[in-house]
């Protein structure tokens, strides 16, 4: 087992947290007495249950029985993937059509009528994701006070709906305007639609995102019509193969605002499932903050295909209501991730320029990088670490692949010292080197650019290559702490068996904050607390273990954008003292006496689960001798360090050993440089404190 913990139910069941990546997946499951036990294996993009089972299997031998035995035996099952993001960035999502009001055809080309950068001039938009022609007006029309000005023209519908029958159409989204306030038309149309396209296979603006802004419900309505025939199968596929193993209850799947949901509720909302894997950051970011009792946290979590940087704030991790995922804006509620491309299996090549680049493209599982023995032959990130002494060949995911340094000197040899004229060890360098300055600009921008001051929290470094790197990139930022929790190289997954089930809603409301009744207010959030309980009663929560909390967006009378702030209660000067704090924080900047907008309501449920409580790690010892010793490549300047490096089972609470060093996880391995020191706290993770 890998560490321990608490929680309850009997000796005999079990939770599990799957989290796959577009290179590894990894499972941690939790028996009835608290221990953890984490289990790694390779992708399997064609189909994600293959690599689910694969680890189901590998978890269950170490337990000495088979899977279906766990699998009857398991009280929660939460997945987290990245199908619906991979989806969006190959741009392989489903063949779409769009019905609009008439006249409003070329919303999703207009978008905001401003550039994203405003300083770029030569990058052009995304794609449109729906063609011209499958964007199809209907006569109809609703106020803006949700009053029919005109009714809805059913032939239209029909005719639009075997036209885009006939086109090959796969889904259909709904954007009509104003559907926020009157959603009467949108429904009547889905009627009409199901008859042609069934109902998993259209989408309504005013369930998929009921909110202000025509270019994002479109937009956002329209990605969720795109993925809804490319993920759902596999979900369902998924289920369906965990049934037939023997588990019976729901299961559930992380969504992009950091819960989980069933996969009844998620049919329809595909949408949500957007950095499904990196949003499992909360529960465990949560989950080190209670280890450390320190509430300012930066997760870097690294794997074999990129990077996902969040950060908490007084034990609150950041939301956002505008998500930006390959050039498209969702307007779904969604952890505050920063995501590059820079992870294990990041490629690295040499430009017409002569320099070093790391990226876009992956190797990913399959054929990986060269020194998998897989196939591949570009280098990467592990091909770097491994010709640089950092990787041991042997320790390497839990043995299930033995790496082959010699394949990683000869396609970083070919691809970057030759055609710089280096060294293959100084190309090495380099790319790690790189590599750093791009994982230090993600730190930067979930931080700096958020209003925060990085160095006032500890850097919490996760998955496989985190911990490989966390040293270095908190020395860059000021940062005096890493934290590296034992199961880091499956801590997305550890904070799955860490998260409630969570669900959102909204209403719009516009008033100005002096003068909308308190009445009307009170009545909006009531009906969407009304709402969130019957969601959590069919999630299967009893009304003891649902919570809720109120929100509400705030702006500026002539402002476009909004703010959330929390609102527990309606009291106006606390509300308006809460806004001016984050706009303040956010742009630096307030009106004093400026008149405040409400322009939506919002209510989270929470079906609350219980949560894993770490115990003591009891073992004893005294400070080992390491293992062995292995020279490692620091840089041109430095030279090669003799490193001693350490097995992760012999190191007992309490011990503290002075970098340089290596400590090898099952999972992970953690480097410490020469001016760093590692204590193993009571829980059995690592404490490395840096030196200025």
């Amino acid at each position: 087992m890998e560490g321990t913990a608490h929680g309850k139910g009997s000796t005999d069941t079990y939770r599990i947290a799957v989290d796959v990546g577009g290179t590894f997946t990894d499972l941690v499951l939790q028996d009835g007495i608290g221990a953890l036990l984490i289990a790694k294996t390779l992708s399997t993009p064609g189909d994600v249950s293959k690599g689910v089972m694969r680890a189901l299997d590998l978890g269950a031998g170490r337990l000495g029985i088979d899977s279906g035995c766990v699998l009857a035996r398991c009280d929660m099952f939460v997945h987290g993937s990245t199908i619906a993001t991979n989806t969006m960035l190959e741009h392989s999502g489903a063949r779409v059509g769009l019905l609009v009001t008439k006249g409003f055809r070329d919303t999703l080309v207009i978008r905001r009528g401003v550039r994203e950068d405003m300083w770029d001039h030569r990058t052009p938009f995304a794609p449109v994701l729906v063609p011209r022609y499958l964007r199809i007006g209907i006569p109809e029309r609703i106020d803006r006070d949700g009053r029919v000005v005109a009714v809805l023209d059913r032939e239209a519908v029909r005719e639009a709906a075997l036209f885009m029958k006939a086109e090959s159409v796969e889904a259909v989204a709904v954007c009509f305007l104003n559907s926020y306030m009157e959603p009467c038309h949108e429904r009547e149309a889905a009627g009409i639609l199901q008859e042609t396209f069934g109902a998993d296979a259209v989408s309504l603006s005013s369930e998929v995102a009921p909110i202000i802004g025509e270019y994002e419900r479109s937009s956002t309505t329209v990605i969720n019509a795109a993925l809804a025939p490319k993920v759902v199968p596999h979900l369902v596929r998924l289920d369906r193969t965990l049934q037939q193993g023997g588990f019976s209850r729901p299961l559930h799947l992380v969504q992009s605002n950091g819960g989980a949901a069933s996969v009844a509720q998620m049919r329809e909302r595909p949408v949500s499932l957007l950095l499904s894997g990196p949003a499992a950051c909360v529960g465990a970011l949560d989950l080190v903050a209670g280890q450390t009792g320190h509430d300012h946290l930066i997760s870097m979590e690294i794997g074999g295909t990129s990077c996902d940087v969040a950060m908490m704030h007084a034990g609150e991790v950041a939301l956002t209501d505008d998500l930006m995922i390959a050039g498209y804006h969702v307007a779904v509620p969604a952890v505050d991730v920063h995501t590059v491309g820079a992870g294990g299996g990041t490629i690295a090549s040499v430009d017409a320029g002569g320099m070093i680049r790391l990226g876009p493209q992956g190797a990913g599982a399959y054929p990986g990088p060269a020194c998998y023995g897989l196939g591949g032959t570009r280098p990467t990130v592990t091909d770097a670490l491994v010709v640089l002494g950092r990787l041991s060949a042997e320790a390497f995911a839990e043995g299930e692949i033995t790496l082959v340094p010699e394949r990683a000197a000869v396609a970083l040899s070919r691809d970057v010292a030759e055609p710089l004229a280096i060294t293959t060890r100084d190309a090495a360098a380099g790319v790690v080197t790189l590599l750093e300055q791009n994982l230090l600009h993600a730190v930067e921008r979930i931080s700096i650019e958020r209003g925060y001051d990085p160095a006032a929290s500890i850097l919490v470094a996760g998955g496989g290559a985190g911990p490989m790197h966390g040293a270095a990139i908190a020395r860059l930022i000021g940062c005096r702490t890493v934290y590296v929790p034992r199961q880091a190289g499956a801590l997305c997954a550890l904070g799955m068996l860490n998260t409630d089930v969570r669900h959102d809603f909204l209403r719009v409301l516009f008033g100005e904050l002096d003068r909308i009744e308190e009445a009307e207010v009170a009545r909006t959030y009531t009906g969407l607390e009304d709402e969130a309980a019957s969601v959590l009663a069919e999630e299967g929560f009893a009304p003891d273990h649902i919570a809720v909390t109120r929100s509400m967006n705030l702006r500026y009378q002539g402002q476009q954008w909004s703010v959330r702030i929390h609102a527990p209660r309606f009291e106006r000067d606390e509300l308006r003292a809460a806004f001016e704090e984050a706009h303040q924080r956010m742009y630096g900047h307030i009106q004093p006496g400026g008149t405040l907008e409400i322009t939506s309501l919002h209510v989270t449920g929470l079906g609350v689960v219980p949560r894993i409580v770490v115990a003591d790690d009891r073992r004893q010892g005294t400070r080992p001798d390491p293992v062995t010793r292995r020279p490692v490549f620091a840089d041109s300047g430095q030279g090669v360090i003799d490193t001693p490096v350490y097995r992760a089972d012999s190191l007992a609470p309490g011990i503290t050993l002075d970098g340089p060093l290596l400590i090898e996880e099952a999972t992970t391995t953690i480097h410490a440089g020469p001016r760093d020191h590692v204590t193993i706290d009571r829980f059995g993770n690592y404490l490395i404190s840096l030196e200025p």
